[in-house]
């Protein structure tokens, strides 16, 4: 395409089309042409010409006919010659051809170019119109945006099918007329007030604007930009409105998964000082249990220490599953069986005024969890779903195959989709995103932990699998588990381990215990005292190393976290130092860092029986 504007010169007379060459082609690119028709076909050919100038008279077709033919299918602007004094010609010309002008000859060529940059001027004009035209049309026509534009008293004149749709209207009928017409009084108030506010602004402007129920809301951006006319007054209103509900619902589970992230890592610290505590306290109680045999009634009370302490232990477990510190057993889980095994325990645990309806999915795949978690997790849902219906209902246990993605939570793949559904009073959508935190409940004082859903929720993640939970005030609430299909060839089952009673120490045996509590450094030896072995204490890392250079040690138990040096760091350096020792890490929150996989660890708190069992092990190894 030529930078040059393009005009077509036709004449049957050569001399006058070379005088018309010879003035314009400094400045345009100048076409040719003798013969109407041959012009015509010229113009087809060439849809840069910009302007025509021709004679009126020629054999054949004359002017005014030719420029009528090519208005038909081009968009040049005309130029009419005419040697004589032919008025009703340049009227013909200017009725049927859309002439802009003409120009009698001889010409002036000051008056000719003048009338040929005017008419090149009008023709660039014409086509950026028509290229902004072609594209405002295409953006208003394929955007999934809503798009209006109004004038300074409100009235559309433009729209897009789209904002014609939320006005339950067709774009021809909303124009000329104020939004108002289409909305509810509270409504129109509101978008006439931010439309005003724009343009008194007269700068563009964003709002985030939610409708809808709480917990149903639709969010839309609504940008305002401000349109300044030929004297530079705001005389235009642009509106475009974006549907952005499926962003905010991403930016609040975002929100949501941190705010549950920060929840479990201090829920993991406080497990971790918690375990500590119970550690000292369960400990100290077992210790003191047979000196005090042969009184009853001070027996009776250590046991109520001790059922209290153990209740605290149960109640740290749940912690740390739902901050995903458990020790989770994974392995492949018929969740159907399971279902259909704990009816027994759903009679024992839901009381009478409940019923619980299976509908069991016979194909659905095998599970990868840990079957027990699993158990406490159905347990709890029903019972969380028994407290939703104080009159009584029906629970309904349903399990499904499903084939999940796109889930930015969660791997594509097969899952095992189990939900407890209940007909109860439901959760209000303020709390529903609250429900899954720890220690929070809905339910009255002393009648719940606020733990039973953050450990489903903890077991979920721990799976690698997903919790989701709808509700409705007043209908119910649906709890859906999905859990990854397992692989059974890389599964397997997973026998238990039979537990054997604890034994004295079958060969003396010098054991280092190192722990910065001296509660719980007290106990740890005491035990080791009991079963026989020759123990010594040490509070720090380094006062450990101390002691291992001027004495012979057979094991060294250390806990994980410490000042100075933590567990594993020591472990580190007496492997280097002292090779032939080995190292027992306990620890109260096997999250708070990672442990060698080949380093024997005892989870806080234990009881005395576990620790001889580790110690004569690792002994013995």
């Amino acid at each position: 395409m030529s930078h040059r504007g393009t005009i077509l010169a036709v004449d049957d007379e050569p001399d006058i089309l070379i005088a018309i060459e010879d003035l314009f082609e400094d400045e345009y690119r100048v076409l040719t042409s003798s013969k109407p028709a041959e012009a015509l076909a010229l113009l087809r050919d060439e849809p840069d010409v910009s302007v025509i100038v021709s004679d009126q008279r020629m054999p054949g077709m004359n002017g005014d006919a030719l420029l009528a033919e090519a208005r038909a299918f081009h968009d040049a602007q005309a130029i009419l010659l005419t040697g004589y004094a032919d008025i009703s010609a340049v009227i013909a010309a200017l009725n049927k051809g859309g002439i802009i002008g003409y120009v009698t000859k001889p010409w002036d060529p000051t008056l000719l170019r003048t009338t040929v940059r005017n008419a090149y001027e009008r023709h660039r004009l014409a086509r950026d119109l028509a290229t902004e035209r072609a594209l405002l049309h295409g953006l208003l026509s394929h955007s999934d945006d809503a798009i209006s534009f109004k004038d300074s008293a409100g009235r559309l004149v433009r729209l897009n099918v789209r904002k014609a749709t939320q006005l339950g209207q067709e774009p021809a009928a909303c124009l000329g007329r104020p939004e108002r017409d289409f909305r509810d009084e509270a409504s129109a108030s509101a978008i006439e007030q931010a439309d005003a506010a724009a343009m008194a602004a007269a700068v563009p402007n964003e709002i985030i604007l939610s409708q809808g129920p709480l917990g149903a809301e639709r969010w839309s951006n609504i940008a305002r930009v401000p349109i300044r006319g030929a004297s530079g007054a705001i005389e235009h209103l642009a509106t475009i409105e974006r549907d952005i509900t499926e962003q905010k619902v991403l930016e609040a589970r975002l929100r949501q998964s941190d705010k549950m992230q920060a929840l479990g890592t201090l829920a993991g610290g406080i497990a971790h000082d918690f375990n500590n505590l119970l550690t000292a306290i369960l400990g100290s109680l077992e210790l003191a249990g047979p000196k005090i045999a042969d009184q009853p009634r001070v027996k009776r009370l250590i046991d109520n220490a001790t059922g209290a302490a153990q209740r605290g232990s149960a109640l740290t477990k749940r912690l740390l599953s739902f901050s995903r510190s458990g020790d989770l057993r994974l392995r492949s889980v018929n969740v159907n069986a399971l279902i259909e095994g704990m009816s027994d325990l759903f009679g024992r645990s839901l009381g009478g005024l409940v019923s619980v309806k299976t509908a069991l999915d016979p194909a659905l795949p095998q599970a990868c969890v840990d079957p027990d978690q699993l158990e406490l997790a159905i347990l709890n849902l029903c019972i969380n779903a028994r407290d939703a219906m104080p009159e009584g209902g029906t629970i309904t246990l349903t399990t499904r195959s499903a084939v999940l993605g796109g889930d930015a939570d969660l791997a594509d793949g097969d899952y095992a989709v189990l939900t407890v559904a209940d007909e109860g009073t439901g959760i209000p959508p303020e709390l529903l995103e609250r429900v899954c935190e720890p220690f929070f409940t809905t339910k009255a004082v002393g009648q719940g932990t606020g733990l039973g859903l953050a450990m489903v929720f903890g077991l979920a993640q721990q799976a690698k699998g997903r919790l989701r939970i709808t509700s409705e005030v007043g209908t119910g609430t649906q709890v859906e588990l999905a859990l990854p299909r397992a692989d059974v060839a890389a599964l397997g089952a997973v026998t238990p381990e039979a537990e054997a009673p604890p034994a004295p120490a079958a060969s003396p045996a010098r054991i280092l215990v190192v722990d910065d509590d001296e509660e719980v450094r007290h106990v740890t030896a005491s035990f080791l005292n009991d079963f026989g072995y020759t123990e010594s204490e040490a509070s720090d890392g380094a006062s450990a190393l101390a002691m291992m250079e001027r004495t012979a040690f057979d094991l060294v138990v250390a806990d994980l976290a410490m000042p100075g040096m933590n567990g594993i760091e020591l472990a580190a350096e007496v492997r280097q130092r002292f090779a032939e020792v080995p190292v027992l890490i306990l620890t109260g929150h096997a999250e708070a860092m990672a442990i060698p996989e080949d380093l024997p660890v005892l989870a806080k708190p234990f009881e005395s029986a576990e620790l001889a069992r580790c110690v004569s092990s690792l002994l013995s190894a």
